[in-house]
């Protein structure tokens, strides 16, 4: 689907920065991202450390004092987590924090397919028989009444660490850490999973006599993780974590994650936010997706090289095996999409294990949000993805209120999931589609690019990279500076790939050329036989043993 070109506006001549020294592409790029004063823009590029008191936190000091108390009488100490990333790396940055204290946990990651997502009442039952006095839920657990009444009656003290919302109330447990519950003092509202169980951690170390930054450092990596693979914005706080994180994982990487970036592909010093992206946490994810995610935690909490070398190369074969099913899954239900401002496809065929990443290629085909379902005789479970334009989120919740067959939902703005009795899918399409054509119309608005600026490739400098380099890490709310170049000649332009769906090629404006790729624009090469106006990134491209700048094309056009 072609997109809408939109060059952000110039920054007015008599804005702050203008006096504040720097160039006048690094001054647009800053203003671009909402940085309109020279101290703001002091502290972005300074990239100096931003880390809020977790005491701000709400039910962090209960939380503590519960910690404390366990850890000094020896109880029993059991972590829950979610089987995605954010969940994985929150329950492993948990259990090596509390290592490091001396302090051996149980960790309990569900599986995805026999158990589905959060607490639930067979966990509760299994936790109790193993002896567990305190229990503490990572990256879930927020919505979870029942089951939490259920471990207290119990005798087990549950403590939850969440950053979902909590619709119906924080529940009754003995501590509830979320910076999105009412009167929260927090004043960062975008932590994930992972980041919420770095604060707890940070909370107890700080409560310690003994200087803890040594047990500190080595948890930012896996906080990063999470961090990147929930998609959280990287401002403010997330970015320092992301920044540190990165910082570790080059220079200091644990067996685990050292074994995962040769199972990448990735040399050391060479992770940024893409190589996680594109990289690591699908490795991560895959073995939540087809087997059991208690295998990327074992990864993460790894001392021994030999181990971390053979689990690194389970998730190397699971994630292969995941790339095909999502293919398959994909082509059959792309066939299935229908007219209308949403597409909702059902199928005994679709494992629940890959159906978000299926839902996330359809809204990035069609631009309408997206609801894929695995069919399992009188249960279903569902994942949705979204555009900008409709939260889907609030969408789910607000038919599940409506509705009878809900047994659980959840999720965020762009991304949520459920599972319901399959007599209900009718209902639930009904619903959700009537509320997209409410809110988006029966065509829903096309995708766009966001481009920073307008600028002849023949005056974009190799030293415009050092100028990007200083805007990292990227990701979420601080995206890669986007360029429009006009009136560029196309050179040297074939096929790439093993299908040919890619382009590689030169771009040349006057004296200059830049190599540059295309992804996914491979069916588009006839077009490639005339002046162009390109949008692209600049980035590095690491192939071969060599690092050298190139253009990453996102879209072209003939030239206007």
């Amino acid at each position: 689907m072609s997109a809408r070109w939109q060059v952000m506006p110039p920054m007015p001549s008599n804005a702050p920065l203008t006096g504040a020294g720097y160039d006048q592409v690094l001054t647009q790029l800053l203003y671009n991202r909402g940085i309109t004063s020279p101290s703001e823009a002091q502290v972005f590029l300074s990239q100096e450390q931003v880390r809020h008191d977790p005491r701000l936190l709400p039910g962090i000091d209960q939380a503590v004092q519960r910690l404390n108390k366990a850890i000094s009488h020896g109880e029993r100490i059991a972590i829950f987590g979610d089987f995605d990333v954010d969940g994985v790396t929150a329950t492993a940055l948990l259990a090596r924090g509390l290592k490091s204290l001396g302090v051996e946990v149980l960790p309990y990651i569900p599986h995805r397919v026999e158990e589905g997502h959060g607490l639930s009442m067979a966990a509760i039952e299994k936790l109790v028989r193993r002896g567990v006095d305190v229990l503490i839920t990572v990256d879930c657990g927020v919505t979870s009444y029942e089951e939490i009444d259920a471990a207290q009656e119990a005798g087990m003290d549950v403590i939850v660490t969440d950053h979902h919302l909590a619709p119906e109330g924080a529940p009754n447990a003995c501590a509830v850490v979320d910076h999105q519950l009412p009167g929260s003092r927090y004043p960062f509202p975008h932590l994930t999973g992972a980041g919420t169980a770095l604060k707890l951690v940070q909370a107890l170390f700080d409560s310690l006599p003994q200087d803890t930054t040594q047990f500190e450092r080595p948890l930012l990596p896996l906080a990063a993780l999470g961090t990147v693979a929930d998609v959280a914005p990287l401002v403010d706080e997330n970015r320092s974590i992301v920044r540190l994180g990165l910082q570790e994982m080059s220079h200091s990487p644990t067996p685990g994650i050292r074994a995962l970036m040769r199972a990448a592909g990735l040399k050391n010093g060479a992770v940024d936010t893409e190589a996680i992206s594109w990289s690591l946490a699908p490795r991560l994810n895959a073995a939540g997706r087809i087997g059991h995610a208690d295998t990327s935690y074992q990864l993460l909490v790894t001392e021994s090289e030999e181990e971390a070398t053979r689990l690194a190369g389970v998730l190397e074969q699971q994630n292969r095996t995941r790339r095909v099913m999502t293919t398959e899954a994909y082509d059959k239900a792309a066939t299935m999409v229908e007219p209308g401002p949403l597409v909702m496809v059902a199928d005994s065929s679709f494992s629940p294990g890959i159906i978000g990443l299926v839902a996330s290629r359809l809204v990035e085909e069609f631009n309408r949000p997206a609801v894929v379902v695995g069919i399992d005789g009188e249960i279903s479970r569902g994942s949705c993805r979204t555009i900008p334009e409709f939260d889907i989120g609030s969408a789910l919740h607000r038919v599940a209120g409506e509705m009878e067959g809900f047994i659980r939902y959840g999720g965020h703005p762009q991304a949520a999931g459920f599972t319901i009795t399959t007599a209900s899918l009718p209902e639930l399409r009904r619903r959700l589609t009537a509320l997209a054509d409410t809110l988006l119309g029966a065509t829903p608005p096309g995708p766009h690019l966001d481009i920073d600026l307008d600028t002849p490739l023949r005056d974009l400098p190799r030293s415009i990279y050092k100028t990007i380099q200083s805007l990292e890490p990227f990701g979420a709310g601080n995206r890669p500076p986007v360029f429009l170049s006009r009136n560029v000649q196309p050179a040297k332009v074939r096929h790439m790939g093993a299908n040919g769906d890619h382009l590689r090629l030169q771009l040349r404006d006057q004296g200059m050329t830049w190599d540059a790729v295309a992804f996914r624009l491979g069916g588009r090469i006839s077009e490639c036989s005339q002046a162009l106006d390109v949008v692209y990134t600049v980035e590095v491209d690491r192939w071969g043993g060599k690092d050298t700048l190139r253009l990453n094309v996102k879209d072209f056009r003939p030239a206007s």
